[in-house]
């Protein structure tokens, strides 16, 4: 797909439709190929607190951050980046996701659906806090484009970026041993 600008943007907002409502998703080829069309993002641009949502695509981890309170990701800078920030009674807080079990979730994808082990998870987090940086920010090619990407300092993964408006961003999350990526949104607080 080649689109720019404003033809960009209705294709986002198309897709975006069409995952709205009770077990509605998107497959991740399309949402990808919508993705594809989107500008590239500076680094500079994703300074700042964003908040963040998933996009349902079918993947195995749809609901789960959301589920255990997940509030957005912060970037202070481009050697400051705090890639987990979640929510609870006590506020806002960052995560080691050293500390996550990513792997885990990998290997055994049904686990995120159970409720018990998300609400074992959402009680824990807090002793994973932290508040030293966790990632930093990059350009890196991703889909034949060079584009703003969260690099995250203890594991094999990658959350690359696309605008979708001065607001809004699409994350693509890569991950070694993931066969799909995770996709999410961020908006600008």
């Amino acid at each position: 797909m080649s689109t720019t600008g404003a033809d960009a943007r209705a294709a986002w907002d198309g897709l975006v439709a069409d995952v709205t409502g009770p077990g509605a998703r998107v497959p991740v080829a399309r949402v990808l190929d919508v993705v594809d069309g989107l500008p590239a993002v500076e680094p500079a641009e994703m300074l700042g607190s964003w908040r963040g949502g998933g996009l349902a695509t079918g993947h195995p981890w749809d609901g789960l951050l959301e589920a255990c309170g997940w509030h957005g990701k912060r970037f202070a800078s481009a050697e400051d980046v705090d890639p987990l920030v979640f929510e609870d009674a006590r506020g806002l807080f960052a995560v080691n996701p050293a500390l996550v079990p990513l792997g885990l979730l990998v290997r055994h994808p049904g686990l995120g659906r159970s409720g018990a082990a998300r609400a074992v998870a959402r009680r824990c987090l807090r002793a994973a806090r932290t508040r030293r940086p966790a990632a930093r920010l990059r350009r890196v090619e991703h889909r034949g484009v060079l584009t703003a990407t969260m690099v995250y300092d203890a594991l094999p993964v990658q959350d690359h970026f696309r605008r979708v408006d001065d607001g809004t961003v699409v994350g693509v999350m890569d991950m070694r041993g993931m066969r799909d990526p995770f996709v999410f949104t961020l908006h600008r607080e």
